[in-house]
């Protein structure tokens, strides 16, 4: 990883002053030792010209990267494409995983895995990535500036080059760790803002390309299993880094840790998808190869122990790192396949269905009875308010699982909090009612209750339509006009007061009072009714219509114009960005849905069960007993689901390998696309639908190599394409002349060849002058 000590470029050790210092200095030639212009004496007549040398950016140093050159040829192009197949189809029969379903497999009977990434020196790589940063960009740049050809060349690219390596996985974490950084300082630092906001943008941006150059440098399963590693495995910001800074940081362990709410070794441990879900790092999300763990992830190919904040019920027996799944060599009652975010979204959808019929019918019985049984406590309200305890247990779980501010990410996290709110208020006066046989509290908790619903149906249509723009667009402008009606109503409540004091008689007394005053405003502020402007009189002929007027003005002309402008601009924006918009949503449902915690394997309201029995066992066991209660209890709870899981996952979790690499299963081919084959455009379908032969393979290699070597005697590209396409004719019946790729000397014979039957130049045949030139 060290760079030789050549004087230019610096090595990686010289400081950034003395890289500007450089910069700065003019540049001497090394392979002449003629003088300088400058330092030439000047002509008789006087007249002298200054010449000033351009300060050049200094080219960092490579690391020990084996990336060729950007030009793909026709074979590599085949190779990445079987690559990407290979990395969607099933485990081959020599690829054997353990009984868990894990590939690679385990090396010994150990539970858990040593962490492969300790080594890494995490901290003194984030260091020197903000340094490099901050050397790089001194003035503030748009992206689209950032992404353009020439700061590509000046400035990411040698970031790029020099920070890649293929040892060291942490590189994009400690990209997206200083991203954070920068935008923490930019909210702080309002002078700074612009260009902190260009280094964080920065920071995306390479770590995009390094996670990009990641999946083309690494093929088949295995670069699979790097890509997933860079990704989803846990760093810590303070790994390897000097123990008297660790220890000044790191006193005592953390207070999740002492109530053994969670675990030692992922202590303070983040994942480089957490780090640019929290930074909102879209654009780094919406990249192909994000996307491709991000799939893989969803669907429950690559399996991980996540890392959390805290746990409920913890679990942490067995730890199998970052690996593979085969549904055919895994148990087929297989209680981690319940944490899948693929599963978990379905089974919280069921979850969720299930609690709004519930809600729906415990409020609609409340509604058909009448008299002095209304308000009884029945069965139907028993059962919903059990199972409504579990749900929100298994929400609050996911709001300690991963933090808050991941969970808020969530499309639908602010309608869930919603009702929490709502149902633990409608509890806590529902049992207070029942307790005193207080009717009004009683009525009171069914009204309360009834406030749930304008959440629980917007929510159902959050849930199946979560990809929807609209759905995403409104979460962002809901966000935006709370903000804005609090601002408002905190301006114009001294609009309410001036009034209500203006409404003072002579006795003292209020002719109009508070709540009345503000429901006349509000009135006005949406252009429903005027009654406000005609009884301002009654508090003063002059000063209360004044009042009500300018009020009029500024809410229902200025501020709902202000409102729709700023809307208008918050969906213009999201919509020019759906696709990174969507993948980011997408991703958050993914980190999401990996639960480590026991309590989310328990459906509601077994949770709730399993909380209260489960967790005092949990101090009196040892883990591995506390391991082996658990799963038998959810094997036992979860049979049904668990069977139609295994079934499912050993049919569709993994592409079946077919005949073609290159072309789709006649397995995975609908109806629609059958019924197309018997269409006049048939054959655009059915060309693809058989791997070329061989032969076939092997011209585009002789073609490849004849445009990319040197064998063309500076002809040019067109010449010697003809070239190769003339001579088929002196090949065999099937057209394919795949010997020459096979010897340098049959090249040169087809060169003479086809040298022979190119035309010249005046229209006349070249075979005369061609057999001269031979």
């Amino acid at each position: 990883m060290d760079g030789s000590p050549a004087p230019t470029p610096p090595t990686r050790t010289t400081s950034f002053l003395e890289i500007q210092r450089r910069t700065t200095e003019p540049i001497e030639d090394e392979e002449s030792n003629a003088p300088n212009e400058d330092d030439r004496p000047a002509s008789s007549n006087g007249s002298a010209h200054i010449r000033m040398e351009s300060p050049v950016r200094p080219r960092l140093p490579k690391r020990n990267t084996n990336r060729g050159a950007s030009s793909k040829s026709i074979s590599e192009a085949l190779r990445m494409a079987r690559s990407r197949e290979e990395q969607e189809t099933l485990l081959g029969e020599h690829e054997e995983a353990d009984d868990d379903g894990c590939y690679p497999p385990r090396k010994n009977a150990d539970p858990t895995v040593p962490n492969p990434h300790a080594d890494l020196p995490v901290y003194t790589t984030i260091h020197k990535i903000r340094r490099l940063v901050i050397a790089s960009i001194d003035d503030p740049y748009s992206n689209e500036q950032l992404k353009s050809p020439r700061m590509n060349v000046a400035i990411v690219r040698p970031l790029i080059d020099h920070l890649y390596d293929p040892d060291d996985v942490s590189v994009v974490f400690c990209l997206l760790v200083n991203r954070a950084q920068f935008l923490r300082e930019q909210s702080y630092q309002a002078h700074h803002q612009t260009v902190n906001i260009t280094r964080a943008s920065l920071c995306e941006i390479v770590a995009g390309r390094i996670l990009r150059r990641f999946d083309e440098d690494h093929e088949g399963r295995s670069g699979l299993l790097m890509l997933a590693h860079v990704l989803v495995a846990g760093f810590e910001p303070f790994q390897n880094g000097p123990e008297d800074i660790v220890r000044q940081n790191r006193t005592e362990p953390h207070w999740t840790v002492r109530w053994k709410l969670a675990r030692s070794e992922y202590q303070r441990m983040l994942t480089a998808l957490e780090v640019a879900i929290v930074t909102e790092a879209k654009g780094f999300l919406a990249t192909s190869a994000c996307q491709k763990i991000v799939e893989n992830v969803y669907r429950g190919r690559i399996i991980y122990t996540p890392t959390s904040f805290i746990d409920i019920l913890p679990d942490h027996y067995k730890n199998r790192g970052i690996t593979l799944y085969d549904p055919r060599r895994a148990p087929i009652l297989n209680q981690y396949r319940l944490i899948v975010p693929r599963t978990r979204s379905i089974i919280e959808t069921c979850q969720f269905v299930i609690l709004l019929v519930l809600y729906v019918l415990t409020m609609t019985m409340k509604a058909r009875h009448t008299g002095p049984d209304h308000l009884k406590f029945r069965v139907l309200e028993l059962v919903f308010v059990v199972y409504a305890i579990g749900w929100n247990l298994d929400e609050i779980a996911s709001i300690t699982e991963h933090g808050w501010t991941v969970h808020t990410e969530n499309l639908w996290s602010f309608l869930d909090i919603a009702f929490v709110v709502i149902f633990w208020t409608y509890f806590g006066v529902r049992v207070h009612g029942l307790t005193h046989h207080d009717t009004e509290y009683s009525v009171l908790a069914d009204q309360i209750l009834a406030m749930g619903a304008p959440v629980l149906l917007p929510r159902l249509a959050f849930c199946l339509m979560s990809d929807n723009m609209l759905f995403i667009s409104l979460r962002a402008m809901m966000a935006d006009f709370t903000f804005l009606t609090v601002l408002a109503c905190w301006c114009f409540g001294g609009f309410i007061l001036a009034m209500a004091w203006l409404s003072e008689g002579q006795e003292g007394f209020l002719k109009h009072t508070v709540i009345t005053i503000s429901k006349w405003m509000l009135w006005i502020w949406f252009g429903l009714d005027g009654t406000g402007i005609q009884r301002s009189v009654e508090m003063h002929w002059f000063l209360g219509p004044l009042l009500m007027i300018m009020f009029a003005f500024l809410g229902n002309t200025l501020f709902l114009t202000i409102l729709v402008a700023m809307l208008s601009n918050t969906y213009n924006n999201l919509s020019r960005n759906a696709t990174a918009e969507i993948e980011f949503r997408r991703a958050v449902l993914t980190f999401e849905g990996v639960k480590s915690d026991a309590i989310f394997a328990y459906r509601p309201p077994f949770n709730v069960l399993a909380l209260v029995f489960l967790l005092p066992l949990k101090f009196l066991l040892t883990p591995r007993w506390f391991h082996k209660v658990n799963i038998t209890a959810v094997r036992i709870l979860n049979a049904p689901i668990l069977l139609i899981i295994s079934w499912y996952e050993r049919a569709y979790l993994w592409k079946r390998t077919a005949r073609n690499n290159l072309s789709p299963s006649p397995r995975n081919r609908t109806w629609l696309s059958v019924w197309e084959r018997f269409g006049a455009h048939g054959d655009l379908q059915a060309v693809f639908d058989a791997d070329p032969p061989q032969e076939v393979l092997d011209e585009m290699d002789d073609i490849d190599d004849v445009l990319t070597n040197d064998w063309s005697d500076g002809r040019d590209y067109l010449s010697v394409l003809r070239a190769r396409r003339g001579s088929r004719s002196v090949s065999e019946a099937s057209g394919v002349f795949s010997g020459f790729s096979r010897s340098r000397s049959r090249m040169n014979g087809f060169r003479r060849r086809g040298t022979r039957d190119l035309p010249e130049p005046d229209g006349t045949d070249g075979n005369a002058a061609g057999s001269e030139d031979v």
